[in-house]
Formats: structure tokens, C-alpha cells, sequence
């Protein structure tokens, strides 16, 4: 049972941002601070990628753990009401995810997914972002 009227959980969920995010802002000064330049949201390429770097076929998802249904997280859990609602539209999110992904590695790009709790450990995030931006594409 829903604790709001049907226009008061409309009006919450519309303030539910779905870019700029913290986590987004919190990545992508790393990103600066390691010296790295992108692009934002391309909206013309799969999934609207939040970090472009299109000279280098590379897209960088941040991904909040809730919303994104990150495997084993603690911040993961599922609501305690309407479980009717909540099911199949977190399950929908991670299926729109990964069928985003198949089609970015279809035309040829990479990509690289963080999750909102992996923004604590900054050293270990930049070790993973130089990684990835600084090697090769597979051919």
C-alpha cells in the first residue's frame, strides 16, 4: 500500500534525476583531475552514455546501485511496498542496460560501467578509469 496519493508519487519521481546526478558530477571531476576530456549524454548512441570519449570509441556509464540493480550491493534492496510496481520496473532498468551495451559493442565501441558506491575508493576508481581509457581497442 502506497503511503502518497497517486499526483504525490508522480511529483516525487519527477525529481528523480536521471543526469547530472551526484555520482555523475563526482566521476567526471576525476576524470578532469586525471587530465582525461568527454563528451556528456550523447543522446545518438545506445543507452545515452553520461561520459563520451568519441575520438576513442569509449563511453562510461555511472550507474546509481538502486535504480541499476547492482549484483551483491547493500544499497540494492528492494522497497518494502508495492514489490508489483517495483519488480518488474528495476528488472526493465537492468535489461534496458545490458541490451544498451550489446548494441554499443555491435557498433564498436567500449564501455565501462561505475557504480554510485564505487565512487568512495577515488584511487582505486582512477586506477580503473586511466586503465580503461588508456589502452587499446581489441580488434
Amino acid at each position: 500500500m502506497d503511503t502518497l496519493t497517486p499526483l504525490e508519487r508522480s511529483e516525487r519521481m519527477s525529481r528523480v534525476r536521471h543526469k547530472d546526478t551526484k555520482p555523475e558530477w563526482k566521476a567526471r571531476r576525476l576524470l578532469w583531475r586525471l587530465g582525461f576530456r568527454y563528451r556528456l549524454h550523447k543522446t545518438n548512441l545506445p543507452g545515452s552514455p553520461d561520459i563520451v570519449f568519441p575520438k576513442a570509441r569509449k563511453v562510461i556509464f555511472v550507474h546509481g546501485c538502486f535504480w541499476h540493480r547492482h549484483p551483491g550491493c547493500r544499497n540494492c534492496r528492494l522497497p518494502k511496498s508495492r514489490l508489483d510496481f517495483w519488480r518488474p520496473k528495476l528488472r526493465a532498468n537492468r535489461f534496458r542496460d545490458l541490451r544498451s551495451q550489446r548494441a554499443l559493442r555491435k557498433l564498436g565501441w567500449e564501455f565501462l560501467v561505475v557504480w554510485e558506491c564505487e565512487l568512495v575508493r577515488e584511487d582505486t576508481l582512477a586506477n580503473r578509469f586511466s586503465h580503461f581509457l588508456n589502452r587499446k581497442a581489441a580488434a
